[in-house]
């Protein structure tokens, strides 16, 4: 006799979530003894494993405070087409995937249409780090948070939030894509260093960081002699940054594919990053870097007195201190940038400091015996089965 299929919706709100959801919907399907039916919102790879959206991602998939406002009545629309459909057909359980403006709103109303159905969250809002009470405010719409980085469970129970499971971050699954191989290792300490540019993928960092990391560029010559510099971007900034870089005495190489973006992570020596998830991944390709952010007048002024974390670079958040400079609004100057660059390029105690530290952030973000996918897809039926064995 054949089980009943398990019925869960997983609700994603941009391209990234779709990039989890499609790993979570294999490693659900390995786990669990029963067939399984998904539904919700996707996007291309979700969709080719074989769930079929409410609605095409890119009407939700925005960024941005003008983008949202313009937007606002179509999102406002599908997220009420989302919960509708949820209520209407109830699951064993709604997983929201990052997205949290958009994720958490759908959360809180289902939750109060259907009070018994297990939801869990994947990927955390940054509570640690701006507007802590959303944590204890989630007790009310979450079961369970599944955290990509190793802190967030302590800073879930400081918090007095719902539970908190770290899983693993999904680079911990390409880790060979990131890492060089003997012929990458000995081109990465060659004579002429190789130099990753890293201006951000929003519009408004490239923007603010371009033209200072090119002047950063010239100022490093006459301090290191010559190198070579790889810029990797997304294909919409491409044509902007190539115009931006023409008259640039130090003009990078651009690359917009994913593949050989990561062929220059291995083959690089530093990097030069706006603070984002590329700082967590340059850690764990190993390439000494320091990191920058700039923000407009007024979003800095907010910024000093709303965000609460300690550090805004993803690898010193991880390890509790500052192993990777980081340079803040007025400190983002040419000479600032190539003077704390310039170290990491030679054979120094600076360069040997950022390589131990990341060692440590490897051995802190590993999950020994289980993918970050296959630990999450666990939590996922442990909480259906708990919810289960709740109600009798």
């Amino acid at each position: 006799m054949t089980s009943r299929p398990l019925q869960i919706a997983l609700v994603v709100g941009e391209h990234s979530g779709d990039q989890l959801g499609f790993k979570l919907m294999q490693a659900l399907r390995a786990l669990s003894d029963q067939p399984i039916v998904f539904r919700g919102t996707a996007g291309p790879a979700m969709t080719r494993e074989g769930m079929t959206s409410l609605f095409p991602l890119d009407d939700i998939a925005v960024m941005g405070i003008a983008a949202v406002l313009a937007r606002f009545r179509t999102l406002y629309a599908r997220g009420w087409q989302v919960i509708d459909a949820v209520v209407a057909d109830p699951p064993d359980a709604l997983v929201i995937i990052d997205s949290p403006d958009f994720t958490h709103a759908v959360a809180r109303r289902v939750r109060r249409r259907l009070p018994d159905l297990p939801i869990i969250d994947y990927v955390s809002p940054s509570v640690w780090a701006w507007r802590p009470g959303r944590a204890r405010a989630m007790r009310a719409y979450v079961d369970h948070v599944l955290a990509l980085l190793p802190f967030e469970p302590a800073a879930y129970e400081r918090l007095q939030g719902p539970p908190c499971s770290y899983v693993g971050h999904p680079l911990m699954e390409r880790l060979d894509e990131l890492r060089p191989d003997a012929r990458e290792a000995a081109l990465r300490d060659g004579a002429r260093p190789q130099l990753l540019v890293l201006p951000g993928s929003r519009t408004s960092e490239v923007t603010r960081l371009t033209d200072i990391f090119g002047k950063t560029l010239m100022r490093l010559a006459s301090l290191i002699g010559p190198f070579d510099a790889v810029l990797p971007t997304v294909p919409r900034h491409a044509e902007r940054l190539r115009q931006a870089t023409a008259g640039w005495e130090q003009r990078p190489q651009i690359v917009t594919d994913e593949a050989d973006k990561f062929a220059a992570f291995r083959r690089a020596r530093g990097a030069l990053a706006a603070s984002g998830t590329v700082t967590l991944e340059l850690a764990l390709a190993q390439v000494p870097m320091i990191g920058a952010y700039r923000f407009p007048g007024w979003e800095a002024f907010l910024a000093k007195r709303l965000v609460k974390a300690p550090f805004f670079l993803l690898p010193n958040l991880i390890l509790g201190r500052e192993a990777v400079p980081e340079l803040f609004q007025e400190e983002v100057t040419p000479d600032n940038l190539a003077a704390s660059l310039a170290p990491l390029l030679g054979d120094t105690p600076a360069r040997a400091a950022q390589l131990a530290a990341f060692a440590e952030i490897d051995r802190l973000m590993r999950v020994p015996g289980e993918t970050p996918s296959q630990r999450a897809a666990g939590i996922v039926l442990e909480t259906i089965a708990a919810k289960r064995k709740a109600r009798g």
